[in-house]
């Protein structure tokens, strides 16, 4: 019995921190499901070696070989480091004899939380695949690539989803709490790319399979994407990312016979187990990439729990997505670019809560006890439709005061452009008043989160020598929007950054006309 009870415990809990090598997954499913691509070439370090995974040691020498066998197409830099002070390496890629400012910039993250080794792996072997594949040269003439593939050293080295001061890093994006995703951030936003990509691995069996079926579940699915469902991204970068590069990913994982669809994970509901897809949350990459007007997406590889079991099928579903959105974009070079200087004249009004629509639908799953493939109709809640429950005007800027260094300073490493007023001026500005104010929430990620509900009045107002305006008309407009507006779920005011309370009128202001 006691067998037994740790058996379940060890499945859907995982005890990844303290034996990073154990296996959740039976040999029984893997062969039947998840049978390994023997053929993959053992390229990158964790696939030269039977045990482990890529450590800070190999993931330098396999940059530096790079490095010294193709000077003139990669290049390296350090965008900071870990909280223990590991250098973070960034990879780029490019032709550097084509000399063209028009190139297509494509960021692509891996490593965010240490016990992913699929998304770290997946980068290694695809920088590998597009230096020494003649068949994919010719995509390095009209595309820019930065590869942060480690970005969570400390957790990695640990197998640790968290970072060293137990943050999230994908959790952190509008925070900015960590050092890890601070520099990150900063290098994104110098970058600035018009597809940003980033790779996780998932756990297959979760506690609340172990109540589904008869003995319990697994997820059947090689892959999941999750692109934005935030309302506040611009539509046309939505609808296509969603119907074009998704769909042609989707297209090239059925050559290979990989299950996929759109990331779904379980979550209880009123008691009852329900599912749950998309997400429209701005703290996380593939929303926070989407607000700065890129084509986003952050993929779920499924691994996590797993250890290295069916490792080369994992890296092959990635790589196999990564090239599908490389040579979309190539293809439709002109077009993307167009498409991404029209969603920069986004104008919209701004969305502040977002309502997920529920509906019922079909998922497949591993019925664990028979070893079969069965199906499931679901509620479903979906971010990916989510509704607009509550609008506000958009401003044409933002003012805050100058008191608010803390603020000042995301806003510089979002590469938000600010204008310093020189000189004290009066100007027509609409104050926030707190209306109603909670705080009664558990920490969440080391925050103490504030709810507030806020009246904004209209008035001559008295601004300082000092105080920044936060102009609308840039790229990073629906960015702005999700900071600084204060009912909005992931804002400053939200976080707790801007401390407040009930009656207190916000050092945020907005400006209807300049």
């Amino acid at each position: 019995m006691f067998r037994f009870i740790f058996l379940v415990i060890f499945i859907f809990f995982g005890y990844d921190k303290a034996y990073p090598q154990l296996n959740q997954q039976s040999k029984k499913i893997t062969k039947t499901f998840f049978e390994d691509f023997s053929d993959l070439e053992n390229t990158t370090p964790a696939l030269k070696k039977k045990k482990g995974f890529t450590n800070q040691k190999e993931l330098n020498l396999f940059i530096e070989e790079l490095i010294k066998n193709f000077p003139s197409l990669v290049g390296l830099d350090y965008i900071g480091q870990t909280q223990k002070g590991k250098k973070i390496p960034i990879v780029y890629l490019s032709d550097k004899n084509i000399k063209d400012s028009k190139k297509i910039r494509i960021w692509m993250q891996g490593g965010s939380h240490g016990n992913e080794p699929a998304s770290t792996e997946t980068l290694l072997f695809l920088i590998h695949e597009l230096l020494h594949n003649p068949q994919n040269r010719y995509l390095l003439e009209k595309i820019h690539f930065a590869f942060v593939p480690m970005l969570n050293i400390d957790g990695y080295l640990k197998n640790d989803r968290y970072s060293n001061n137990g943050l999230d890093l994908n959790r952190d994006h509008t925070k900015l709490m960590s050092p890890e995703i601070i520099a990150s951030v900063k290098a994104f936003s110098t970058y600035d790319p018009h597809i940003a990509l980033d790779f996780h691995e998932y756990r297959p069996f979760r506690k609340d399979f172990a109540q589904l079926s008869t003995f319990g579940i697994s997820s059947i699915y090689d892959f999941m994407f999750l692109h934005s469902g935030n309302l506040n991204v611009s539509e046309n970068i939505r609808l296509i990312n969603d119907t074009l590069f998704v769909s042609n990913a989707k297209k090239s994982l059925d050559e290979f016979g990989f299950r996929h669809r759109h990331y779904i994970k379980s979550e209880k509901y009123k008691g009852e187990i329900n599912f749950s897809t998309g997400s429209n949350t701005a703290r996380s990459s593939s929303n926070y990439y989407a607000l700065n007007n890129a084509f986003a997406t952050l993929f779920e590889i499924r691994g996590v729990g797993i250890g290295k079991t069916s490792f080369k099928r994992r890296i092959k579903s990635g790589v196999t997505v990564a090239l599908s959105y490389i040579k979309t974009a190539h293809k439709n070079y002109d077009f993307i670019l167009d498409q991404i200087e029209l969603a920069n004249d986004f104008s919209s009004e701004i969305v502040v809560e977002h309502v997920r629509t529920t509906s019922k639908e079909f998922i497949h799953a591993i019925d664990i006890e028979t070893n079969r493939k069965i199906g499931m109709e679901v509620v479903m809640h979906s971010s990916k439709k989510s509704k607009p429950l509550k609008k506000i005007d958009r401003p044409k800027a933002y003012i805050i005061k100058k008191s608010q260094s803390e603020i000042i300073e995301k806003l510089d490493i979002n590469g938000i452009k600010t204008i310093i007023i020189e000189n004290d001026t009066t100007l027509s500005a609409g104050s926030y008043t707190v209306t109603a104010y909670k705080d009664d929430f558990k920490i969440y990620e080391k925050m103490k989160m504030q709810d507030v509900d806020v009246r904004i009045d209209y008035s001559d107002i008295q601004f300082s020598k000092g105080d920044l305006i936060l102009p609308m008309k840039q790229k990073k407009s629906n960015l702005i929007a999700e900071l600084m507006e204060p009912e909005a779920p992931n804002s400053y005011v939200s976080f707790g950054l801007i401390k407040t309370g009930i009656n207190k009128i916000l050092p945020i202001y907005r400006i209807r006309e300049l």
